[in-house]
């Protein structure tokens, strides 16, 4: 006998309460999980659609129309898809997958806004520095991103999409394409990825416009960052 499949809004009506008593969640979360828990249900609201001759009668609750809720992201997922696919340039592209280590999640989850800003832009900047070289490309590449904060088994692993051109517009406009099928060494984008970003973190924490996490002090911060220099990070680039 085949199981009723079970959605995510009845696995939070089942344990969210007693996990958010134990746990400290930022308000984005509990913002998202109430969305998620009214969802097409009378907190909400909702019209009645009745047939004009009273034979049929249905209530129908409005939806949250958060971008995390399933029942409600799969038409604006399949627009936005729509959006980035529009503006792909005519050309091979190269995956690119920059993935954050472990061991900054906590700075991260202090500061989403501005640690994100500093990882993507320190990927631009990676990937433009590297392919204008002209030893390599000698051209400025096209790429397209997304960020991703959670895994597949919904455990925290922010990590970076990114679609880049196989070729890029030299500085005389001319377009100029990557040679053998090959976009750049990985080892290489991964140290120069590491020290842009490392590079980045340290004015934001020694001038505080990044908050150390709690129960972490300056040292043990410049303790971790000197770590994170000598530790290989995780950045993949897939066959176009």
């Amino acid at each position: 006998m085949k199981a009723d499949k079970i959605t995510l809004q009845q696995i939070l009506h089942l344990g969210y309460a007693a996990y958010a008593r134990t746990h400290a969640l930022p308000d984005y979360v509990r913002r998202a999980v109430w969305a998620m828990l009214a969802c097409r249900t009378a907190v909400l609201g909702g019209h009645v659609q009745a047939c004009p001759e009273g034979h049929i009668e249905r209530v129908w609750y409005n939806a949250c129309r958060h971008r995390l809720c399933p029942q409600c992201a799969w038409l604006q997922i399949e627009r936005w898809l729509t959006t980035p696919k529009a503006r792909l340039l005519a050309c091979e592209h190269y995956h690119v997958i920059f993935t954050m280590p472990h061991e900054l999640n906590a700075l991260w989850r202090a500061n989403v806004a501005g640690m994100t800003q500093l990882w993507l832009a320190s990927v631009h900047e990676t990937l433009v520095e590297l392919l204008g070289d002209a030893k390599d490309l000698g051209a400025t590449p096209g790429s397209i991103a997304t960020w991703h904060t959670w895994s597949q088994t919904l455990v925290l692993h922010p990590h970076l999409h990114g679609l880049v051109t196989g070729g890029g517009r030299s500085a005389a406009g001319q377009w100029v394409a990557v040679r053998h099928g090959f976009l750049l060494p990985m080892r290489v984008v991964m140290t120069v990825f590491r020290g842009k970003l490392r590079a980045a973190l340290h004015p934001g924490v020694a001038h505080g416009t990044l908050q150390l996490p709690t129960g972490q002090s300056r040292p043990q911060r410049e303790h971790l960052s000197n770590k994170w220099g000598r530790t290989k990070w995780n950045v993949h680039i897939r066959a176009r």
